[in-house]
């Protein structure tokens, strides 16, 4: 019998929901996929306090997911949430809030957790022996080293697009020495995690909003018709520097027209993609390669391998 996996994502900017259809057989296929920006962990703050028009926001989003999935037939829903809600000191009422108000358990995965999800997702589909996996966020970036196709290490560090964004003011016009202070607060985390050392010789491949956006803007930048998929396309770090450049060159309302860019997400692009630019900076290999397949993606396999377990 086919079931139906649905997956709610609830990220840090936005939220997220896709339904698999799972055959018998252990072979899947996506059959839905819905996104809302949400962007949960505005105005959070130093002290990490969800705000109400946030929550609000995000709750009517995940009502309408459920009108979606709750029309498909044997369905199983799992519902998860990363960096906001994880650093969030009042997640326990919003966590409450969203089981009272939408019936949903919320597991909130550990740093970690994400980042295991994350390498599943990948080395189910990119066929890469070494690599540096990095997923930005809205409030976290993961980070994790593949070694012979094995995630030999694996951090999640406090800091994504939407908080770089608030916190160095990376907002509209960017002054130089709020860019500074950006980019040595970058260098001097990634400084203190010991095993990047092995991790500048390999390619970077990219998860994340952000990071979506960036091959969105570099494929219109490079090719005239419009891309159906990212999964597997590769630049060189000259053309993340180059998008970089001009993304820095632009106030808001400027970037808010630049082809490829969603004018919701031009407030927070530039703090997106400074974890990328700190880590090309240390890198030789110089290759990033974008990913489509993360979170939901680890989930799903898991999911399926542990039925296949069930059943034999």
């Amino acid at each position: 019998m086919v079931e139906n996996l649905a997956i709610v994502d609830l990220g840090s900017n936005s939220a997220r929901m896709a339904i698999t259809e799972i055959a018998p057989d252990g072979n899947f296929r996506e059959i839905k996929r819905v996104k809302e920006n949400t962007r949960l962990s505005e105005g959070m703050g130093r002290e990490k306090m969800l705000q109400e028009k946030a929550m609000n926001r995000t709750i009517d989003a995940l009502k309408r997911f459920k009108k979606i999935y709750s029309e498909v037939p044997n369905v199983q829903v799992r519902a998860i949430t990363t960096a906001a809600v994880r650093q969030a000191h009042n997640r326990q009422e919003f966590l409450d809030r969203v089981k009272q108000e939408v019936g949903l358990d919320l597991q909130v995965l550990s740093g970690k957790k994400e980042a295991y999800y994350d390498y599943l997702g990948v080395v189910r589909t990119l066929k890469l022996n070494h690599c540096l996996i990095l997923d930005v966020g809205g409030a976290s970036c993961e980070l994790i080293l593949v070694q012979q196709r094995r995630a030999r290490n694996m951090i999640s560090i406090p800091v994504g697009a939407v908080n770089l964004s608030e916190q160095f003011h990376l907002n509209g016009y960017v002054k130089a020495a709020d860019l500074f202070k950006a980019e040595v607060s970058m260098n001097e985390r990634l400084k203190k995690i010991p095993w990047m050392r092995y991790a500048t010789r390999v390619p970077i491949v990219l998860l994340g909003g952000a990071n979506r956006t960036l091959a969105r803007m570099a494929w219109s930048y490079h090719h005239k018709s419009r891309q159906r998929s990212i999964h597997g396309y590769q630049l060189t770090s000259r053309a993340v520097f180059a998008t970089y450049r001009e993304l820095l060159s632009k106030n808001l309302a400027q970037r808010k027209k630049m082809p490829g860019l969603e004018p919701e997400r031009a407030d927070i692009i530039i703090g997106g993609m400074l974890p990328l630019v700190t880590l090309l900076q240390r890198n030789t290999d110089g290759r990033v390669i974008f990913s489509e397949s993360g979170v939901r993606e680890g989930i799903i396999t898991e999911y399926v391998n542990q039925r296949k377990q069930n059943h034999e």
